[in-house]
């Protein structure tokens, strides 16, 4: 079995392409949905113990998560050492019960698929990319984003364009949903012809 990651900077269509994904019948694990559910569950009590506040009737209140994180950004490695190996886990069962049902390849939808040192997990990386004008209107759009955060997350992001040079498939989202489709369904033509 292929096991593909899928990442890309905020704001670039990810989780776009991952549903396209799905539509075409590809098992995908997303990371960021694995976090939230793992916030109302399994980290709530490590992450309180670490973060006092943040969990509000037995689930990670994300906002306060995020307020404590600006005002102190060097924590969040200390929070990546909590969720971080609770992901791993869940993504490790993922790919287990669908290489026992067979599946030719998966897709792991990893945010920060290089920052975090994942490519030696994955045979192959897609990177999702758009123009940067494009990508900051998005991002921007977001319910409580402010150009702070936005900041705070892109510092944290390695560059597009070394993401892109590192990819073995690239989608890019700057045209239309039909030209995004396309390229995806390209790739999946040639993971199951490989």
């Amino acid at each position: 079995m292929i096991i593909v990651g899928l990442t890309g900077s905020i704001g670039m269509g990810k989780s776009t392409a991952a549903q396209m994904f799905r539509e075409l019948g590809v098992p995908v694990n997303d990371a960021d949905e694995a976090v939230h559910e793992l916030y109302r569950g399994k980290a709530v009590a490590p992450v309180e113990a670490a973060f006092p506040g943040v969990a509000k009737d037995g689930v990670i209140d994300r906002a306060e998560l995020s307020r404590q994180l600006l005002a102190s950004p060097g924590r969040l490695r200390e929070l990546e050492r909590i969720v971080h190996p609770l992901v791993r886990a869940k993504e490790r069962e993922f790919i287990d019960r669908h290489r026992a049902a067979g599946a030719p390849f998966v897709v792991l939808d990893i945010p920060l698929l290089f920052e975090t040192k994942a490519e030696g997990r994955v045979d192959q990386v897609v990177v999702v990319t758009c123009a940067p004008e494009i990508q900051r209107e998005r991002v921007m759009k977001r319910p409580g984003m402010t150009a702070e955060k936005f900041a705070m997350i892109l510092a944290r992001q390695i560059p597009d364009s070394e993401k892109r040079e590192r990819a073995d498939h690239i989608i890019d989202t700057s045209d239309s949903f039909d030209v995004t489709r396309a390229q995806i369904r390209a790739i999946v033509d040639r993971l199951r012809a490989s």
